[in-house]
């Protein structure tokens, strides 16, 4: 059974080099804040880092007490189920017979047959998308 979960997402824009991802996890280590999700990616001569923290109140007030400079909070889905040939193309056609586009999905198999996604529509599209993944 897939559960799916809508999610709340920062994202920072931090210097592209050695060390930059384990400097800015630390301070989240340091403050016992829980990620459900990380993700980071090259964005020109930086680097863009989102955050899916588990508690958004503790993750703004560890990032505003280290003085990070965090974007807007917005939504996304943590999608987690048994992992079977096509889940993630299941999800995908329901997505595309609703006639929503996805923005941008990572998608791996977690182990103990399990599996796990992150996925991100357009804001305008959020609601629809809720209804048709069925999230929490």
């Amino acid at each position: 059974m897939d559960i799916v979960r809508k999610i709340h997402y920062f994202k920072i824009e931090a210097a592209d080099r050695p060390g930059e991802g384990a400097r800015v996890l630390s301070i989240f280590l340091e403050a016992g804040v829980n990620l459900l999700g990380f993700t980071g990616f090259p964005q020109g001569r930086k680097a863009q880092i989102d955050f899916i923290p588990e508690d958004t109140a503790a993750f703004q007030a560890a990032a505003k007490r280290a003085k990070l400079k965090i974007g807007a909070k917005k939504v996304g889905f943590l999608i987690q189920g048994d992992d079977r040939i096509g889940a993630i193309a299941e999800l995908m056609s329901r997505l595309s017979a609703s006639r929503i586009n996805v923005t941008a999905i990572d998608a791996l198999c977690t182990g103990d047959g399990r599996y796990g996604a992150l996925l991100w529509v357009k804001p305008r599209d959020v609601k629809k998308a809720a209804q048709v993944l069925n999230a929490l």
